[in-house]
């Protein structure tokens, strides 16, 4: 094989965006002479050499277009200190069942108990099974929305960010209170939602305290609800949050620290 002929083929690669198969192609026709390989071997070798390149790139795009802060994963969690955190049924949906269904998953339970995590690592699974995910806070999702709004890119919003998506995230209903008009447009995501794609919410409000966060308006917020827990899988994690937990630990180191 000559250098002119390497520069070629490096070349084809190029044009053709075969990018790892212009980087492995080299060792790959050592190690088939070396092993005396067929063509056929070969070929077969280069090829699923470039479809793994492909699909990890998906999986980086993906990964990207999720807006995710961290990568969380439900190996990582610790059910050691989430003694509320019902293990079957999360690591069930963990099996990503709910999401071709268009169901969705509400978890509930007070701050720091877990919720964003499982949240997180349910949207890594479902990217990792080459799902378009997006993951928002709450708050996030309404000044969005609200821009959208006032820029007249209402319906272009919702198709990219809204429909899009195979799994919607939502972090943190309740924390911030909704007006009216934002209680309205939330109300639109899980109508346009309805039956048509997953959600995955997260919030520290039992139902029954929804509709304060939703401008006190009872009405739309049971509307809302009967939408959303038509087809749902609800968390309830009770247990005391691990932030305070390793705080008090802390706490303690430093007392005994002092009395010793």
């Amino acid at each position: 094989m000559t250098a002119l002929q390497t520069e070629r083929i490096t070349a084809l690669c190029e044009q053709l965006k075969l990018a790892r198969l212009g980087a492995e192609w080299p060792a790959l026709a050592q190690d088939a002479a070396r092993t005396e390989a067929s063509f056929a071997d070969f070929l077969e070798r280069v090829l699923a050499s470039e479809i793994v390149a492909r699909d990890e790139r998906r999986t980086t795009t993906l990964l990207r277009l999720a807006t995710m802060p961290v990568n969380k994963t439900l190996e990582q969690f610790d059910w050691s200190y989430a003694g509320g955190a019902p293990k079957a049924q999360i690591l069930e949906l963990g099996h990503l069942s709910f999401v071709p269904r268009a169901e969705n998953v509400v978890l509930l339970g007070p701050s720091g108990v877990g919720k964003t995590h499982i949240a997180l690592a349910l949207g890594h699974r479902a990217v990792m099974a080459g799902h378009k995910v997006r993951f928002l806070g709450a708050a996030d999702l309404m000044l969005q929305l609200a821009a959208a709004k006032a820029q007249g890119r209402l319906k272009e919003y919702f198709n990219r960010a809204v429909i899009g998506p195979k799994l919607l995230i939502v972090d943190e209903i309740g924390y911030l209170p909704f007006g009216r008009d934002e209680a309205n447009l939330f109300f639109n995501v899980v109508a346009k939602r309805y039956e048509r794609g997953s959600m995955v919410l997260t919030s520290n409000l039992p139902f029954t305290q929804w509709a304060g966060a939703f401008a006190d308006d009872q009405t739309m917020t049971a509307a809302m609800l009967d939408r959303l827990l038509h087809h749902a899988h609800i968390v309830q994690i009770s247990g005391e949050s691990y932030r305070l937990k390793d705080k008090r630990k802390v706490g303690q180191a430093a007392r005994r620290s002092a009395a010793a």
